[in-house]
């Protein structure tokens, strides 16, 4: 019997953004086989030091961790876009100075959860939906530096990784801006399974999914 369990923000815990369509967690109780559990202990609104709370009430049984936890972090780091400094270097060091917030709290966060020896798996933030072709340029350009720690991490720590900016790569894969749609849901919950069923956590060894 697998039970698998959710960790995170609204990329897991989405039910908020889909009205009476089916969010994450259902689309994968509907696709799991009978004898298999799932688990959500994601948390919209989450940040990646709240991961540390969610363990504190998982399932004994637990046989899966997925961890999709960022998106938060990096939108309270989106005043980098609109900074006025007095040339490119500063905005670059700004950036940089952020990201090592960043990657120190994945790094801890990532040491509590495989403290577990549970199979885990992470996934990269997906991009943003944005309406305006330019913020949504600059936003892609800024996310890939908190997704290039995110990966390093996966790296470095033998995970498979989800890569979920090439899940979620139509425009009604999400709900609004930032959360993804039921259908958009739905396939996340389709790789999760495609890793569950497949990959070889006894390899330790980083495989994406996408």
């Amino acid at each position: 019997m697998k039970h698998i369990v959710l960790l995170g923000d609204s990329l897991f815990d989405n039910k908020a953004y889909v009205g009476n369509e089916p969010d994450v967690i259902t689309h994968l109780q509907d696709k799991i086989s009978a004898n298999w559990k799932t688990t959500l202990k994601a948390v919209d609104g989450n940040v990646i030091e709240n991961v540390s709370r969610q363990l504190l009430g998982i399932p004994q049984d637990t046989t899966h961790l997925f961890i999709s936890v960022g998106g938060n972090d990096a939108i309270l780091n989106a005043d980098v876009l609109q900074l006025n400094v007095k040339n490119s270097a500063d905005v670059f060091d700004i950036l940089a100075n952020r990201a090592s917030t960043f990657e120190f709290h994945y790094k801890e966060m990532l040491k509590k959860v495989l403290s577990l020896n549970l199979p885990t798996t992470v996934c990269t933030i997906y991009f943003p939906n944005s309406p305006d072709d330019f913020i949504q340029k600059i936003s892609c350009a800024a996310l890939a530096t908190f997704n290039d720690l995110i990966i390093k991490q996966a790296f470095l720590n033998s995970l498979p990784l989800i890569d979920l900016r090439l899940v979620c790569n139509e425009k009604d894969d999400y709900a609004n801006e930032i959360e993804p749609s039921s259908k958009g849901g739905n396939k996340i919950a389709e790789k999760i399974l495609e890793v569950v069923n497949f990959h070889d956590f006894s390899s330790k060894q980083t495989k994406v999914y996408f």
